[in-house]
């Protein structure tokens, strides 16, 4: 079973959003940081996984983050607060327009 749910870690002032599968994994995460929530990253393991083979990598981490590497049931201590689909999805995509459009801004820049 698939659940949605968002931490936030006062160490690094960051919000995370998490998509985890029913083994814990997670399957799509969003980071975003300080006080106006920036979207740092926005990144889906499927994706992930694809750049890795494709040798692009570099390029999507770049440009969308990585997922977390542990299972959800080992971040003890940063009380999860469950979210519905939906939620996420509004987070998600707002995160991955905000991550692609620094990527074309950064393309721009390097060429």
């Amino acid at each position: 079973m698939t659940r949605w749910f968002c931490s936030y870690w006062a160490e690094e002032e960051a919000w995370f959003y998490f998509e985890a599968d029913a083994e814990g994994w997670v399957t799509r995460q969003v980071e975003l940081r300080g006080p106006l929530e920036k979207p740092v990253a926005a990144a889906s393991l499927a994706e992930w996984e694809a750049a890795r083979q494709a040798g692009t990598l570099a390029d999507y981490e770049a440009t969308f983050g990585a997922t977390a590497e542990v299972p959800v049931p080992e971040w003890e201590g940063h009380e999860p607060h469950e979210l519905t689909a939906a939620a996420f999805e509004t987070v998600w995509r707002t995160a991955r327009a905000a991550c692609q459009a620094r990527a074309r801004v950064r393309a721009l820049r390097e060429a």
